[in-house]
Order: C-alpha cells, then sequence, then structure tokens
C-alpha cells in the first residue's frame, strides 16, 4: 500500500496550491536557491547531482552513436546572427545583448547565445568541403541565456543547462534518420532513468522550433494535469547550410548543401521529475537518477557499537555499487527520517541495537511507505530487486496517470470538459488548419503538444472548423 500520509509541515500540500507546493519542494531539498537576478538560479549539489546523473547516460548514449562533444563560444555576434531570419525573428524578443566591453561601446553587439545554430554553422562553413567531411556529429554541454518574462526554477528561466547537438549530413534521408533517432534516446532516457512517460511526436507548424522544417518532441503530463515539453530535435533541411554558405563536394563532383539536425533537454527535466513523481511529503526520486540511492540511519546512534556498525553496512551497500550516504550526526533518528524523505532518497537503511543483535536491518521504500526487514546476508540482494521494483512501480504510476488522462474529444464541449476540468491531453481529430490552433489557445489557453506517431482516427471532422480532419492532434494546458 502506498504511505501518502502527511508528515512535513513545512511543505505546502499539492491539492492546496500546486504552485506553491513545487517552490517548496525546491527549496526545502536544496535542489536550487535563488539568485539576485530574477530567473538566474543558484544550482545548489544535491540538484546539480540530478543533472549530473543525466548528463552522464546521455553523454554515454551521444558517444556510442558517434556523437562528439565540442564547446562553442557563449556570445553571437549581431551581425552573424542576423543571417537566418526565421531563427532571428523566433528568439528576438527572449535575447539578452551585451552593449559594452571596457567601457567602450561595441559595435557589433554580442548576444548571450540562447541556441548555437549559428555558432555551429559559421564552424562548419570553415571545416566542411567535402562528403568525406560528413557527417558533423557535434554535442555541447553549457548554458544558454532566454530573457524570460514569467521563470519559475527548472521550469523556465533566464538561464538554464542543457545539451544541444548539432548534426550535418549529406542528405535528407541521413539527417532524418538522426532526428528521430535521437528522439529515441531521449524517450529512453524517460522509461530507463526518470521513470517518467513521454508522449511521442511532431509538433504542429504554428509550435515548431524556429528555422526548422519539422519539430519533434517529448512531453510529459504533469499532477495538475499541464503538459511540460521536456525535450525536442529538429531537422532543418538546408535551409541554414545556404544561409550559412555551407557547400560541400558530393561523390559526383558538384557543389550541394549539407542537411542539418539539432535536438536538446535541459535541467527542465528536474522539473518534470519533481512534478511527476514529488508527494505532500517531498520530493520521491526514481533510484537510478537519485544523488544517494541508499541512506544509512544509525538508530539509538548513542548506543556502543551503533555508530561502528551502520558504518560498516554503509561500506558494504557501497563496494556493491550503490550510491550511498550515512547520516551519523547527532540528529534525532526522527529528523533524519524526515529530511531523507523530503530529499526523496530511494531507500532508507536503519540499523539500530536489536537490529545487530538479530543481525538484520529495516529497508524502507520512499515511493511507498512500505518497510522490510532483512537479514544481513540478504541486503544487497534486496536492495538490487527494489532498486528495481521501485523505478518500475513508479514509471507504472505515472504511465497509469498519463493513460487516464489522454481524453478524445469531440466537440467544443467536450474540449472545455478537458482542458478545464479533467486536465491532461484532448486528444482531437484536426484539419491542419491554424485557426483551429487559434481557436484553442485564445479560448483555452491550450496549444498543440504533439501529432502522436502512433495515428489512429476515431472521427472523420475537425470539431472546432467542422472541416474534414487529417491528423490526430493532443492539445494541453502547458507549462
Amino acid at each position: 500500500m502506498e504511505n501518502n500520509q502527511k508528515k512535513n509541515e513545512s511543505i505546502t500540500r499539492q491539492e492546496d496550491d500546486f504552485a506553491q507546493w513545487y517552490t517548496d519542494v525546491c527549496k526545502k531539498a536544496e535542489l536550487m536557491d535563488y539568485s539576485s537576478v530574477k530567473g538566474f538560479i543558484i544550482y545548489r549539489p544535491y540538484g546539480y547531482a540530478i543533472w549530473e546523473q543525466i548528463q552522464s547516460y546521455l553523454d554515454k548514449r551521444f558517444k556510442e552513436t558517434g556523437h562528439q562533444n565540442v564547446y562553442m563560444p557563449m556570445v553571437i555576434p549581431e551581425s552573424l546572427f542576423q543571417k537566418e531570419k526565421d531563427h532571428v525573428v523566433g528568439f528576438a524578443p527572449e535575447t539578452l545583448v551585451a552593449t559594452i566591453g571596457g567601457n567602450a561601446p561595441i559595435d557589433d553587439r554580442l548576444i548571450i547565445r540562447p541556441t548555437s545554430e549559428v555558432l555551429f554553422c559559421e564552424h562548419y562553413a570553415k571545416i566542411i568541403s567535402s562528403y568525406r567531411d560528413l557527417p558533423k556529429l557535434y554535442n555541447q554541454w553549457c548554458s544558454v541565456v532566454r530573457w524570460e518574462k514569467t521563470t519559475r526554477p527548472f521550469l523556465r528561466g533566464s538561464e538554464f543547462l542543457w545539451q544541444e547537438g548539432h548534426t550535418m549530413h549529406k542528405n535528407e534521408e541521413e539527417a532524418r534518420t538522426e532526428t528521430l533517432k535521437m528522439l529515441e534516446i531521449y524517450d529512453d532516457l524517460g522509461r530507463d532513468v526518470l521513470a517518467v512517460p513521454f508522449v511521442k511526436g511532431r509538433k504542429t507548424d504554428r509550435e515548431k522550433f524556429a528555422g526548422a522544417e519539422e519539430t519533434y518532441t517529448i512531453e510529459a503530463l504533469m499532477p495538475d494535469g499541464k503538459a511540460l515539453q521536456s525535450g525536442t530535435t529538429h531537422y532543418f533541411g538546408n535551409g541554414f547550410a545556404k544561409a550559412f554558405g555551407i557547400k560541400f563536394q558530393n561523390r559526383e563532383g558538384k557543389l550541394d548543401f549539407p542537411h542539418q539536425t539539432s535536438w536538446g533537454v535541459s535541467t527542465r527535466l528536474i522539473g518534470s521529475i519533481i512534478m511527476v513523481h514529488g508527494d505532500d511529503n517531498g520530493l520521491v526520486l526514481p533510484p537510478y537518477v537519485a544523488p544517494i540511492q541508499v541512506v544509512v540511519i544509525p538508530v539509538a546512534a548513542n548506543k556502543p557499537g551503533v555508530i561502528p556498525e551502520a558504518r560498516r553496512l554503509h561500506d558494504i551497500v557501497k563496494a556493491a555499487g550503490y550510491r550511498t550516504f550515512i547520516d551519523d550526526s547527532d540528529k534525532s533518528a526522527g529528523w533524519k527520517f524526515s529530511e531523507y524523505e523530503m530529499k526523496g532518497v530511494p531507500i532508507r537503511l536503519e540499523i539500530g541495537p536489536r537490529d545487530i543483535e538479530n543481525k538484520q536491518v529495516t529497508l524502507a521504500k520512499r515511493n511507498t511507505g512500505e518497510k522490510i526487514t532483512v537479514k544481513y546476508e540478504d541486503l544487497v540482494p534486496t536492495i538490487d530487486a527494489l532498486i528495481k521494483q521501485i523505478h518500475q512501480e513508479m514509471y507504472q504510476k505515472a504511465t497509469k496517470y498519463l493513460q487516464e488522462h489522454i481524453t478524445e474529444v469531440r466537440s467544443v464541449e467536450e474540449l472545455d470538459e478537458v482542458l478545464n476540468k479533467k486536465g491532461g491531453y484532448a486528444k482531437m481529430m484536426w484539419s491542419g488548419d491554424e485557426e483551429s490552433e487559434l481557436f484553442i489557445k485564445d479560448k483555452f489557453a491550450a496549444t498543440a503538444r504533439a501529432i502522436p506517431f502512433n495515428q489512429m482516427p476515431f472521427d472523420d471532422k475537425d470539431p472546432i472548423n467542422g472541416k474534414p480532419a487529417k491528423k490526430v492532434v493532443l492539445f494541453a494546458k502547458a507549462y
């Protein structure tokens, strides 16, 4: 049975004020702090450690698929930025511009990168000349700046951490394959590491990335019924290549333009983890992304032998390969239980005098509150099994919620019921006309989140304009 009893009074209940609950968890679990500049947060060690786990998984997957890490400058000359017109229009309202350097005006103003397409294109124009130079499979880990009006930790910041892949290919087919391959890697991250089920699909033309021919997305659904775009991949065609004069000699000896992709996920994923899994007592971290997988708590720590035995067990679990921490401070065991519950540690190991006498420990699962007693000799095998079990339980719970909140709608009234009351995705047949999107945005403050890959039509007309339907689309309110 799941244990949802409210224990931590320093955290607002989700049902009372979900936004305040989220802020409380970010602060109380020591994931972040606010800096003196709006939207520029401090990533505290515990929060940054979650990002490191995400980074570690993805970096390994990127390198396995032939990608190399690079690092581009953080500033873009304004004259360079202007070269790709659609791109500039998309990002112009969000740019932070440096106009003074060393007390002197900067003639060609410097834009703090909101993304790095133009920097990569400038570089690629210098190093690509032949089909033998392709593909170029580059990725960088960095931060970007977007001057947001409304900010919230991890979800929408003026500066955030991310990775951005930028690749060049000799033809359209190869580039399109890359675009979808990277989307699958992101989906694997959700399923295998974050325990977050994503909806996958293509963005509508209205919602696609500035300068892209096609944008693909992974969308997560939050407990308040709102969607969160958690990652995107883009097929650019050769529009950027033409704008920046990137040409190569193909196998036939003729000049050609390479086809380009970009793709990225950010620390927004941390926000997704917090909201999808958290409860009224704080974080509930999936075990494969948790900075601490097992916390060892000595009970009656003042009694002889308890601390040494707790340390011995800590070392055994750590040697088995788990991220393990022992809190042998002089704080009470009750305080420690509450603290590591709030921090979402998947497994708590309790050891006291009676346990030592019986050569056993108590293990508590954060996601359900369930406790089990384990003999010393069974400790590591039991943790092995629990880590897998906890991840699976968390993924199944999130998947159940997602499936229950994808609702077919055939009328404006049903759309209203889903978007304003039930929450989640309104699954609608769409004519492909932007007028339907604009109507839904104006009336319900909702957007087209994805055109799912698994198209299963259930009606023949668009309920907004009555025209013949072409696609199944998921609409939702979003962060």
